[in-house]
């Protein structure tokens, strides 16, 4: 039986069924060019017809797979169609989808799994090199809720399924799943001063950021986007998935990073816009980006630290706009369009529409400066929720904490008297972000412990990413042995990668 669909708000899906029935010969999803090397698969290229048929086939591998609808299931995929195609299909069968991070190994995907009682997972055979498929079983048999474990790729160990041969079987298997835009559509998850995070979402979350850059970048209808930005994150689902959902044209994806493939398939499609860290965009502008580039009229630089958005460099590309997006973790987002002098625009607080300088447009959320010199944000897309404080002791008062409905990011900012801007001045204390990969200060200092005398791991500052990982042992390659035993992400291992000719 197909989905039936409420008077309620859409589903990510009921947004691509409603692409579907317009345009099923249109081109819909484009691979990497080189995802031969990055997975060891050719690339694919879908019209909305054929991705429908792979969702569905996908959906109803799960369904028969015997995961009860409501339950979530991991994907552990890199930026390909593959991950596109299994959010869908996991939608469609009614289930929520629990993204993890590549970088994560068996020690974080094992928390992860139990935090949210994973019932199964979703990762294919290999990513750079990397045998993701062996992590994702090992992690697997950590996990008492884990019922099914699948992949797509070659070479899958014994127990994993075949999503590949699923979708090439096309059952038939339906049930029914009613699309409401209230039901939960994913989880992410976070690190705060607090410890970890899992952090639901519903889809009209989700489609209320995706709306809100695409509204600020004037994205048009039917547009070519290339997506640079690994879809791991909240962040990352909307500036690929959602947006893609709401102009109806067609995604190109690139796993990041390699700048001559990425160039080469931008110009290849003609995309008009690109969805990338900012700090890229900034340096493709740098090269020059209106001659090389000439297609792009739109950039969606995304900010994993926006407190250096206020001194980054003017853009100077006049056929294509930047919008800023500012990323704080996963508790939420805005965007703003950078004006005919290239440079950021001055952020303000309280309520912002989406467009930002358009009166009476739509409220797509709000921007508060809180008691503490903290950024607060509340609105459609933010799981208040999720970052609800602990209650205090029954000791401490008597009288119940007021409700907050709204999530302080405990990144520091203060106000401009002389403009009434809100600058951001620095990132969480205690929360170390290299990339999109946040952990707490104090996890180092506990793993240096653990390995032994004379170890030392530490976290400098970087420009690039907010923070670099560096180690010093008297033997590290005795030390990335352990690490690697232990199950520890690729950043703490080649923290102690030997550096010739190091003083």
């Amino acid at each position: 039986m197909m989905p039936t669909h409420s008077n309620a708000s859409p589903t990510l899906d009921v947004l691509f069924q409603r692409i579907l029935s317009r345009q099923p010969d249109g081109l819909a999803l484009l691979d990497p060019l080189n995802k031969q090397r990055v997975t060891g698969q050719p690339p694919k290229r879908l019209t909305f017809a054929q991705a429908d048929r792979a969702i569905s086939a996908l959906a109803a591998h799960f369904i028969e797979a015997g995961l009860p609808a409501n339950s979530v299931i991991a994907v552990q995929l890199p930026n390909t169609v593959e991950f596109a195609l299994t959010m869908l299909a996991a939608h469609r069968a009614g289930l929520i989808v629990a993204v993890l991070p590549l970088l994560w190994r068996q020690a974080e995907l094992t928390v992860a799994l139990n935090r949210t009682g994973a019932r199964a997972v979703v990762t294919t055979s290999r990513i750079d090199g990397v045998v993701h498929a062996d992590i994702a079983m090992n992690a697997a048999a950590e996990c008492f809720s884990i019922r099914h474990v699948c992949g797509f790729g070659d070479d899958l160990p014994e127990g994993m399924a075949s999503l590949d041969r699923a979708i090439a079987a096309e059952s038939p298997t339906r049930r029914t799943v009613i699309q409401d835009g209230r039901k939960a559509a994913m989880v992410s998850f976070d690190v705060t001063s607090d410890g970890f995070r899992a952090v639901p979402r519903t889809h009209l979350s989700v489609i209320a950021a995706g709306l809100a850059i695409s509204l600020e970048s004037d994205l048009p209808q039917g547009a070519a986007i290339m997506s640079a930005f690994a879809p791991s994150s909240f962040a990352g689902v909307v500036a690929s998935l959602t947006i893609w959902l709401l102009t109806g044209g067609t995604l190109a994806l690139h796993h990041p990073f390699d700048h001559d493939a990425l160039e080469q398939q931008i110009n290849a499609q003609g995309c008009d816009t690109l969805v990338a860290p900012a700090q890229l965009a900034l340096r493709l502008d740098e090269l020059d980006l209106s001659s090389r580039l000439p297609t792009l009229r739109n950039v969606i630089g995304l900010w994993r630290t926006p407190e250096q958005v206020a001194s980054s460099a003017a853009w100077s590309a006049e056929q294509a706009s930047l919008t800023d997006v500012y990323l704080f973790g996963e508790a939420g987002l805005f965007g703003a369009r950078r004006g005919s002098d290239g440079a950021a625009v001055p952020i303000k607080p309280g309520p912002h529409g989406a467009p930002r300088e358009l009166p009476g447009s739509s409220i797509a959320g709000e921007i508060l400066l809180t008691p503490r010199g903290t950024l607060g944000l509340r609105g459609p897309m933010v799981a208040v929720a999720a970052y609800a404080p602990p209650p205090p002791p029954p000791s401490d008062s008597t009288i119940a904490a007021p409700p907050r409905d709204y999530v302080d990011t405990d990144y520091s900012a203060r106000l401009d008297r002389a403009t009434g801007a809100i600058n951001i001045t620095a990132p969480p204390s205690g929360v170390m972000a290299v990339g999109g990969y946040r952990f707490l200060a104090q996890d180092l200092e506990g793993w240096a412990k653990r390995l032994g005398q004379g170890a030392l791991l530490t976290a400098l500052p970087d420009r690039m990413s907010g923070y670099r990982l560096a180690g010093r042992a008297q033997d590290n390659a005795r030390v990335r042995d352990a690490l690697s035993e232990l199950g520890l992400n690729p950043l703490m291992v080649e923290a102690f990668r030997d550096r010739a000719g190091a003083l």
